[in-house]
């Protein structure tokens, strides 16, 4: 049996310019931070000869080509594992539409494992590149690549995304100060609602592709908030940082009409209410998680909690996507 892991993500700043429509023509940056919520994979050998995958739901074939799951057929056939006799089990720490990577994180927990499968060492770079490809390039998703780069490599990471398509890769040196503090006072709830992001990210990539004017100058700001988050994390002014969350989401909100909603605008006012210096949704917007930066931490639970929002709590992951067995 084959186990691995991939973690899912925040995104601290620049979050939009990582889709090709915008990097290609304009460079994008993000950072991007690993957290210590996963997506597990495991990989078995079946007794009988068939390809059992089981996720949400439950598929048993003969053929490679015959998986419904889009990305479980891709990674197959680019792995060059075609089974019988193999079972496949995805599970998550965190609902799938909620803004923090999953399908990035499931794809290169699922390459992963393939790859020790095969007894073949892939490196943190090629896997995120696999991953990419598989979504991108093969399946055509109109998502970015710093979900699979974060989920691949861990840490807190900016990324330049090149017109080229090459990404460079820049660990965050915070210090061990900031680190902790951001550990403790950034917090994640759930708003109770998940989403489908494709219809959101469609509507981005298609307006950038037609060069819409509005757009691109909104995430060329969202880029420029980027670059001054990095900043202020890098000189642990976490109270700037937190300001420019703020200023990221207001931003954020005029790209798409199905970005928030009375709802998330409400519970986004109560905790400002409550001691969130800043914060936003995380993902491409409609639903999933929020996240604020408070230093009033106890304050602003009870007020989230008394909303009927769930928590997460969280720690930066360092490992990024691992084989956590084999036997």
């Amino acid at each position: 049996m084959i186990i691995a892991r991939s973690p899912l993500r925040i995104c601290l700043g620049g979050g939009g310019t990582d889709l090709p429509s915008y990097y290609r023509e304009h460079t994008g940056f993000v950072v991007s931070a690993a957290i210590n919520r996963y997506v597990y994979i495991t990989i078995n050998q079946a007794f009988h000869p068939r390809i059992f995958v089981k996720y949400s739901k439950f598929e048993e074939v003969e053929r490679v080509e015959d998986i419904q799951h889009p990305i479980i057929r891709e990674a197959l056939q680019l792995a060059g594992v075609t089974g019988p006799y193999l079972e496949i089990v995805s599970l998550s720490d965190i609902p799938a539409g909620t803004g923090m990577g999953s399908s990035g994180s499931f794809t290169t927990a699922l390459l992963s494992a393939l790859h020790a499968y095969k007894h073949e060492f892939i490196a943190p770079r090629e896997l995120a590149e696999q991953a990419c490809h598989i979504e991108l390039d093969r399946l055509k998703e109109p998502i970015g690549k710093q979900d699979q780069y974060i989920a691949a490599h861990g840490g807190i990471m900016c990324f330049n995304f090149l017109p080229d398509d090459t990404v460079k890769i820049e660990p965050l040196k915070v210090s061990a100060e900031t680190l902790a503090n951001l550990e403790d006072n950034l917090l994640l709830f759930f708003t109770g609602s998940s989403r489908n992001a494709s219809d959101i990210l469609r509507d981005q990539d298609s307006r950038t592709k037609h060069n819409d004017g509005c757009m691109i100058e909104n995430l060329h700001f969202t880029k420029k908030l980027g670059i001054e988050s990095r900043d202020a994390l890098l000189a642990g002014d976490l109270n700037h940082f937190a300001d420019l969350m703020n200023i990221h989401w207001e931003h954020k909100k005029k790209r798409s009409p199905g970005m928030s909603s009375d709802e998330i605008d409400r519970l986004y006012a109560l905790a400002k209410a409550n001691g969130a210096r800043g914060g936003k949704l995380i993902g491409a917007g409609g639903g999933g998680f929020l996240m604020f930066y408070s230093e009033e931490t106890t304050r602003l639970r009870a007020a989230m909690r008394g909303a009927g929002l769930r928590e997460v709590r969280m720690q930066f992951d360092f490992a990024g996507t691992t084989v956590v067995a084999h036997s």
